[in-house]
């Protein structure tokens, strides 16, 4: 029954289209134009933002911050293993499951350390991806207050998953 889902809801749209004297294939043509020329504006910020990612990982810097950043995370209670998903979480979708993998494949998904990868990776965005496809689609230049704003609930999301995780398995 469910197959049948998609086949009829496109008839379904192009006999009402029809219905109202729409050409149907014009109309589709000019979508697609549009949907192509949303593609071209968004194409040069991703490319940019995943060059930026790549060079993050593959030039050591990654590594540095996490060193960095280890007495900071113990001290807050956060296991500094986690830092590389805090940093590349808003930055890159593939960027922060691989790093959630890596989590996993080492400590293991049922351990603390994959526990809260886990629940980081559900409960927070990736913010400047999110940022680069809908403000390039939009053609807007200007991101004003966006990125602050979601820096700091991708921050809170964060803090928010350690929290649960030690609340809801006692850790």
């Amino acid at each position: 029954m469910t197959s049948y889902i998609i086949p009829c809801l496109l008839a379904f749209v192009t006999l009402f289209a029809l219905g109202q004297k729409i050409d149907v294939y014009n109309a589709l043509v000019r979508g697609a134009e549009n949907g192509l020329n949303v593609t071209f504006r968004i194409v040069p910020s991703l490319v940019a933002l995943l060059t930026g990612v790549s060079m993050l990982r593959a030039s050591g810097a990654l590594d540095c911050l996490t060193s960095l950043l280890s007495p900071l995370m113990n001290a807050v209670g956060i296991p500094p293993e986690i830092t590389p998903l805090m940093i590349l979480r808003p930055l890159s979708g593939s960027g922060g499951l691989a790093v959630g993998a890596e989590l996993m494949a080492e400590h293991g998904a049922d351990s603390t350390v994959g526990r809260i990868a886990s629940v980081m990776l559900g409960s927070s965005e990736t913010t400047f991806y999110t940022v680069a496809v809908y403000y390039g689609a939009a053609g807007i230049l200007k991101t004003r207050y966006t990125i602050p704003a979601a820096l700091i609930a991708d921050l809170a999301a964060f803090l928010a998953s350690v929290l649960a995780v030690h609340l809801f398995f006692g850790l």
